[in-house]
């Protein structure tokens, strides 16, 4: 049965594998990044032809309240809601700029609360739904250099964790999806063949991998409050 899923952050890496997934699987995708050109640009390798494309700055309330409002219209209400859409600013915490340490809690964090609680009012409307935000190995286990990105990360899974109690009896799940290194071009200035010492499966994951699972978490009815690890072991080396 075709269901509308909204990726945020669908454009690239995590997102646009997910987005692909879904269309593949044969549900109708809006996809939303911060630049309109490239959602249009993902839309067009994406299987079928009922999918949507929209430019919207996550941080920005106007701007998500504007992008539900255009997914309704043209739409429908929606069933599924991934959030992949993220920023980093890796460096010593002595060094972080005040705007840099904003961007990324306004991005990572503050975002993701801004589109569950639009997709909310649409999810009332269908009896039920699922979210999956996406979070970070790092926002479990901490990592030097990146105190303000594993801080918005560490973030989402306390805000995951309340949001699932909070609205589990309206048959609504959340779960939190923690990848550790993928390849995608967040980690391409990453030296692979350094850090892969330390991931008992000895490689950097794909998108689509981690695309599976969070398929699993969408579609999987009796899982919600959750952490699922895709790491390649990673957290147990750490």
């Amino acid at each position: 049965m075709s269901e509308l899923a909204v990726v945020f952050g669908g454009s690239r890496g995590i997102g646009r594998a997910v987005s692909q997934l879904l269309a593949a699987r044969g549900h109708r995708v809006a996809v939303v990044s911060r630049h309109l050109e490239a959602a249009q640009a993902a839309v067009a390798t994406l299987a079928g032809g009922e999918h949507v494309a929209l430019g919207c700055d996550v941080s920005r309330e106007q701007e998500v309240q504007e992008a539900f409002q255009s997914i309704q219209k043209t739409c429908g209400n929606l069933r599924y809601l991934v959030n992949a859409a993220g920023v980093n600013r890796d460096g010593l915490l002595l060094r972080a700029a005040q705007g840099d340490m904003v961007s990324v809690l306004h991005t990572n964090l503050l975002g993701t609360m801004l589109t569950c609680r639009a997709a909310l009012r649409s999810m009332l409307h269908k009896q039920g739904g699922a979210i999956v935000n996406i979070g970070s190995v790092v926002g479990q286990k901490g990592h030097a250099g990146q105190c303000v990105y594993s801080a918005s990360k560490a973030g989402l899974e306390g805000f995951t964790r309340s949001l699932a109690r909070e609205v589990a009896s309206r048959r609504i799940r959340v779960n939190l999806l923690a990848p550790g290194y993928i390849r995608t071009d967040m980690t391409a200035g990453l030296k692979e063949a350094e850090l892969v010492r330390g991931v008992p499966l000895g490689r950097f994951g794909e998108p689509e991998e981690v695309a599976q699972a969070v398929l699993f978490l969408l579609e999987t009815p009796y899982v919600t409050g959750q952490v699922l690890l895709v790491d390649g072991g990673l957290q147990l080396a750490m």
